[in-house]
């Protein structure tokens, strides 16, 4: 229609550059970096008391090509699951890395999760406000324990962040989510295999079928808490997770 071409004309007008505001107070570019997250495959973030669960879909570029890693170890205390573009998160977790080595080097104890997503939030930030830059395209959930307990933190291409009891990010997001929220006050006292399950459980919901859905081949459990340092559950030993789910079925 004219009207949606006349849109069209002038959402272009205001989406050339980062540092561009359109009439109605929006930023194009990181809205599309946003978007980006959402074209991801997707990723669960669960929290407890004592613990911290991190669930993803690894997806394969084609038959020949072997799955993308979605979960990554940051410190022995802390991992990431990412949505978006692969090669912005490996850029952003090798900072993370720098970072916590850093800490650790100076001050002999592990980096607070709460002030290292701040740091990688204001990296972000920005990129949304220099000329020439583009942001980020991916989405974080950190996830990490430390001396004040368990944090899930979700970190967007905007710089914004925030700390979550549960959190989805990626390619329908909204189906887990709806499964969390109707969830999530069993997950505060929830036993590790539980909550385990619970991320299973919400993960399955965004391929659209049954435990069909997730296989080894394509599932990543990660796992942090009291007395356990993170640790990623893959290919085989994510298996024994799957036919838990099987048995509730």
């Amino acid at each position: 229609s004219l009207r949606g071409c006349a849109s069209e004309m002038n959402r272009n007008q205001y989406d050339s550059d980062i540092t561009t505001w359109s009439p109605q107070g929006r930023i194009f570019q990181i809205e599309y970096a946003m978007n980006a997250v959402t074209q991801g495959s997707a990723a669960i973030g669960i929290r407890s008391k004592t613990h911290v669960v991190l669930a993803s879909l690894k997806r394969s570029a084609s038959e020949l090509a072997s799955h993308q890693k979605k979960i990554f170890c940051i410190d022995d205390h802390m991992g990431i699951a990412i949505a978006g573009l692969a090669a912005d998160a490996r850029v952003i977790s090798k900072y993370m890395r720098t970072e916590c080595l850093q800490h650790k080097y100076i001050y002999d104890t592990p980096m607070q999760a709460s002030r290292l997503v701040n740091q990688v939030a204001d990296k972000a930030q920005i990129k949304t406000q220099r000329m020439g830059r583009r942001p980020y395209g991916v989405g974080l959930l950190v996830a990490s324990h430390d001396r004040t307990g368990a944090h899930l933190y979700e970190v967007n291409p905007s710089g914004n962040f925030s700390e979550y009891h549960a959190m989805a990010i990626g390619a329908r997001a909204q189906s887990a989510k709806t499964y969390l929220e109707k969830k999530f006050e069993e997950f505060e006292s929830a036993p590790l295999n539980e909550l385990v399950k619970h991320a299973l459980f919400a993960l399955r919901e965004t391929t659209g079928q049954r435990s069909e859905g997730l296989l080894a081949s394509n599932t990543t459990v990660a796992v942090v808490g009291v007395d356990q340092k993170f640790i990623i559950h893959e290919d085989e030993t994510v298996q024994p997770f799957l036919d838990t789910l099987d048995m509730e079925d």
